[in-house]
């Protein structure tokens, strides 16, 4: 009535009445003839892409397989939509939509959320360790505690603490146990959790905390999307405190960045915040199901029974100190917030062994850059214009590049994963640009970063903050005026 459905073909479908038509000799009952009706408008769906229906067919009788009665009946309502999509005057002619090109092998639809647990537990899996969640709900986070909270059977156990910071505290004691320890928050948890998340981070030890961002600040806009918790990952902890920082950018990468994220932080012996946001947690698409013995090895950083051991003795080429596991012979130790001594693990309070340990704790994070891969470019390598984006914005950022670049522009895209550090390559890929524009759901924080790691740059802005991923109308209007 009020106009919002003028530029569309509303067809009025009595689904529920043809089901019942349909099934009315089925001898199903009448609850179960209802719950046939979503074949139907699905047997629609069919008809107006132009799919096949074999597929479908195929899984009801793989599922209902000792129930043939139920898949007689949903296959022959899957054809009773079909038929009327196809017979009826008010539908327009059926679209054909092309096959995907993406890589061959099994597929299924997964959740952003969803995904984060499962890379979680293969990380687990790859790493020889159990999976430990100290969780406090928050949305848009919840979900992945109720998704781990499915798979004891895996070894996971997941714990639901009484506020933020013992969420954040019960990992570090698992961690600290031997497990892969992971903590679950949005924006308002995360600066709850930042003097603890301190602790694990001068106590050098494996840790994730995963943020699924939200609108902010305060409680927000809690169901609405936002990049705005980057400077609060980078820096929203007291004293010189760096950690890795990663970003997911699909729903369905968000199974490999909860992987890399378990990685580095194991083989690194830090810290990891992993951000998503609310679009990308909420969010779905195709994910390739693959089998965890071929994903890569994890091997921790840890020190063996009956090797000379000290507990901050560094390795030469990360920088990291091996941990050693409660219960190791020999090689009995404490940790705590209070600064310690170089090699030694002693308390001091010494001023320059203090200033020596920011340094190697920075240091040990900027060299996390040599084991990671470059920075990869969709399009050229030169051009008009580099977009850059980061984390769940990529989807609309790719539609808007890819269009362009159909239409001849020289556009081409660089999305971030790696926020800190950034890639080894990062300054390469920026100077064959004649503009670059940084485009970002808050206020221009990555921005902020880039020029503060590499400042010979000029670096333009695309800033949302609506609590809405980005229109790729917009993005594209905005982008052909820079190459204008």
């Amino acid at each position: 009535e009020d106009g919002s459905f003028s530029g569309f073909n509303i067809v009025e479908a009595p689904i529920a009445n043809l089901t019942q038509e349909t099934l009315k000799d089925s001898g199903l009952d009448g609850k179960s003839i209802r719950r046939a009706k979503n074949m139907f408008a699905l047997g629609m769906v069919y008809w107006m892409f132009n799919r096949p229906m074999e597929r479908t067919k195929k899984f009801l009788q793989d599922k209902f397989e000792s129930k043939p009665l139920i898949v007689e009946s949903n296959i022959k309502v899957l054809h009773a939509g079909y038929n009327f999509a196809n017979t009826i005057e008010a539908l327009p002619s059926s679209y054909t939509v092309t096959k995907a090109k993406i890589e061959s092998g099994t597929y299924r639809n997964i959740m952003g959320n969803q995904a984060t647990a499962w890379g979680f537990i293969a990380g687990a899996e790859k790493a020889n360790k159990q999976l430990f969640l100290g969780s406090y709900p928050i949305t848009p986070a919840s979900d992945i505690l109720h998704e781990l909270a499915k798979h004891k059977n895996l070894g996971v156990k997941t714990f639901q603490a009484e506020d933020e910071i013992a969420a954040i505290c019960s990992a570090i004691g698992a961690s600290f146990a031997g497990d892969l320890a992971i903590t679950t928050t949005s924006g308002p948890g995360l600066a709850l959790k930042g003097e603890a998340l301190g602790l694990a981070m001068i106590t050098e030890l494996p840790l994730v905390v995963i943020d699924v961002q939200r609108g902010g600040p305060s409680t927000g806009l809690p169901t609405k999307t936002e990049q705005s918790d980057l400077f609060q990952a980078m820096y929203g902890r007291n004293g010189e405190s760096p950690v890795i920082v990663l970003a997911a950018s699909t729903p369905s990468n968000c199974f490999d960045w909860a992987f890399e994220a378990s990685r580095l932080a194991l083989e690194h012996n830090t810290p990891v915040v992993l951000l998503s946001d609310g679009y990308l947690g909420n969010g779905a698409g195709p994910w390739k199901i693959r089998s965890v013995k071929d994903m890569p090895d994890i091997t921790p950083f840890v020190a063996k029974e009956g090797e000379e051991w000290q507990s901050y003795a560094r390795d030469t080429k990360k920088l990291a100190r091996k941990h050693a596991l409660p219960g190791t012979k020999g090689l009995e130790h404490r940790v705590g917030g209070l600064e310690k001594e170089d090699i030694t693990g002693n308390v001091s309070y010494e001023p320059e062994n203090h200033e020596k340990m920011c340094f190697l704790r920075a240091e040990k994070v900027e060299r996390v850059a040599d084991f990671i891969s470059k920075q990869e470019v969709y399009g050229d390598e030169s051009g008009d214009l580099l977009v850059i984006g980061w984390g769940g914005t990529y989807g609309s950022l790719y539609t808007a590049v890819k269009e362009l670049r159909e239409e001849g522009k020289k556009v081409s895209l660089a999305h971030f994963n790696y926020i800190n550090p950034l890639p080894k390559n990062t300054a390469e890929i920026f100077k064959y640009f004649k503009n670059i524009v940084v485009c970002e759901l808050n206020n221009g924080q990555f921005v902020d970063l880039l020029k503060s790691k590499h400042d010979t740059f000029q670096f333009k802005q695309f800033n949302r903050i609506q609590g809405l991923p980005f229109k790729t109308t917009d993005l594209k209007e905005h982008f052909n005026t820079l190459i204008s």
